[in-house]
């Protein structure tokens, strides 16, 4: 089995736990994020979890899906919406956690090293599992937010800390910078209180605090002004304010 799959099971799992009671009526409430509501969130999750099984399963097939995408001339929304036919609701609800469940089979027997196509550079099916559940985490923040509800993390989050330590370059790259070196050093406390360390130690370049809030900030779903990380030196704090461990644009 390969962990990764496991912990973006897992991590779905925790999201569908929070909404498999939800009302029709609270499936389209509107989350802080850009006014998505909570369909709109499960549709594109279940739409690119679906994209990403397609792509481990079929190169060619997923290339023509991403001509589909790109031709259809709409807002990526409207797409998905289309997409899933419309399903709204607990109907989307089952049918996104059905094919979840199954589509971690198909990675847990993957050879992880395997390269697969994606709408950006080709990656590894390890990270692209992680990036589903780097996705599935993130979103799902904004729905933990929208009810009132404190997320209990897992230590499973150090994927998304591994992803972001590695998308550092990216951060700056996006934006046509250089990346400012060296990359600060990390001291993060895990959910089980474990201490994670990550580059080269220092005490000029560092970053100390909660693995969450570093998760937090480097998906975006916070501003560093907004957790309590300390953040020591110029390129650490440039870093902060930039994170972003997702393609697309800055």
């Amino acid at each position: 089995m390969m962990q990764q799959a496991q912990d973006f099971l897992s991590e779905s799992e925790a999201l569908y736990s929070l909404v498999a009671s939800l009302s029709e009526q609270d499936f389209e409430r509107k989350t802080a994020f850009k006014d998505w509501t909570i369909n709109m969130v499960i549709r594109h999750l279940h739409l690119w979890n679906w994209a990403s099984d397609l792509a481990l399963k079929d190169t060619d097939a997923f290339q023509a899906f991403l001509v589909e995408l790109r031709s259809d001339g709409g807002s990526l929304s409207e797409f998905e919406k289309k997409w899933v036919d419309g399903l709204s609701g607990q109907a989307l609800v089952q049918t996104w956690h059905g094919f979840f469940s199954e589509m971690t089979a198909r990675f847990d027997v993957a050879d992880p090293a395997r390269r697969v196509a994606w709408a950006g550079p080709d990656m590894s099916v390890r990270s692209s599992i992680t990036a589903r559940l780097m996705e599935t985490w993130a979103h799902g923040q904004e729905v933990y937010d929208l009810l009132g509800v404190v997320r209990e993390n897992a230590d499973r989050i150090r994927n998304i800390v591994v992803l972001g330590v590695n998308t550092y370059g990216w951060t700056f790259n996006v934006r046509d910078e250089q990346p400012p070196q060296p990359i600060p050093h990390l001291k993060l406390a895990a959910p089980s209180g474990e201490l994670w360390t990550f580059n080269a130690p220092s005490t000029t370049e560092l970053i100390e605090g909660l693995a969450e809030d570093f998760c937090q900030v480097v998906t975006q779903v916070r501003n560093i002004a907004d957790v309590e990380l300390r953040v020591t030196g110029p390129n650490a704090r440039n870093w902060m304010a930039k994170a972003q461990c997702f393609a697309g644009g800055p």
